[in-house]
């Protein structure tokens, strides 16, 4: 049998190819010789379990959800699912509560619990939970207690009760003047009152004088802008003698297109044209009379609140006693 010329010869058998062998076998994307012409299957992720979260309080949970969920803005990424826990005021309940939320902790997910009771008896039943246990209170009121040389009451009254009944009434109040006041239904006593809003309709008025006179006791109306204040250039004739207490809303175009929409789809009130004409003679006739104005588009009413108590110097309960007089 004749020999194969040395230049026919096959590469031996223990040779990888070329390409293979010449690839680095850690290159991205590599399958390796008993692989080639075959796609290996990819094993994606399972979707990552929501955490549970529990807001636990004496009293409403208002801060422990506001401080919480301050906290859990932080986390875009990661999904939550809430549950407040109001009024654990006895042992009973803490432990009931504590059986609730150890109920919710699996291999995968641990919960996370935000606190702000401050009995320490059900402080420290709480704190026995499998969970992430979050003292928003106790975790500082030990510094508070070493500044002052003064031990805390460790009471369970609510920062949201009625602590001082003056005070109570007074945003009572308030609330009242906001409701009779609002989108200028009433110029009765305008004079009294310690802020006026004024906007394009569906700016956020209503909204934040609520906020403004439940959580802080301002006296605060609003005024809508209209067409026709539009056309004659000024202020409306009942707000206008109180320029220094107004405060202007605007909004973006299509921001205010939407929510004009879910009111009154299709009408020429919701336009985009009518919503840019509105805001763009609006803030010129801000400015023309130097009334501060903020966008209320990206804003929590909360935010907005506090931006417009500080521009215009406000303190809760009003600017000075005689105006709540």
């Amino acid at each position: 049998m004749q020999s194969r010329p040395a230049c026919c010869s096959p590469p031996p058998r223990s040779s990888p190819p070329e390409c293979a062998r010449d690839r680095p076998a850690c290159e991205p994307g590599h399958v390796g010789p008993r692989a080639y012409g075959r796609v290996r299957p990819v094993d994606l992720p399972a979707e990552t379990p929501a955490t549970p979260v529990f807001f636990v309080a004496g009293g409403t949970g208002i801060s422990a959800e506001t401080l919480g969920n301050m906290m859990l803005q932080q986390f875009p990424s990661v999904r939550f699912v809430r549950e407040k826990l109001p009024f654990i005021k006895t042992p009973e309940q803490a432990h009931d509560a504590v059986a609730q939320m150890d109920a919710a902790k699996t291999q995968d997910v641990t919960p996370l619990v935000f606190s702000t009771v401050a009995v320490e008896e059900i402080r420290g039943i709480l704190s026995g939970t499998q969970c992430a246990f979050i003292d928003l209170f106790g975790s500082h009121l030990d510094m508070v207690e070493r500044v002052l040389h003064v031990n805390a009451a460790h009471n369970a009254s609510s920062a949201h009760g009625v602590r001082d009944l003056g005070e109570y009434d007074a945003r009572m109040k308030a609330v009242e003047f906001a409701i009779e006041h609002d989108d200028g239904q009433s110029l009765r006593q305008l004079e009294r009152a310690d802020l006026i809003l004024t906007a394009p309709s569906r700016c956020g008025k209503t909204p934040t004088t609520m906020y403004l006179a439940l959580q802080y006791g301002l006296r605060v109306a609003n005024y809508p802008l209209v067409e026709e204040d539009f056309e004659r250039g000024g202020l409306p004739r009942p707000i206008a003698p109180y320029a220094d207490k107004c405060y202007g809303l605007l909004s973006t175009a299509q921001r205010l297109s939407q929510v004009r929409s879910e009111r009154r789809p299709g009408s020429p009130y919701a336009t985009l044209a009518q919503c840019t004409y509105e805001l763009r003679r609006a803030e010129a006739l801000f400015r023309a009379h130097r009334i501060p104005y903020i966008n209320s588009a990206a804003m929590s009413v909360e935010e907005m609140a506090a931006t417009i108590m500080q521009t215009r110097k406000l303190s809760a309960g009003g600017t000075s006693s005689a105006v709540r007089r």
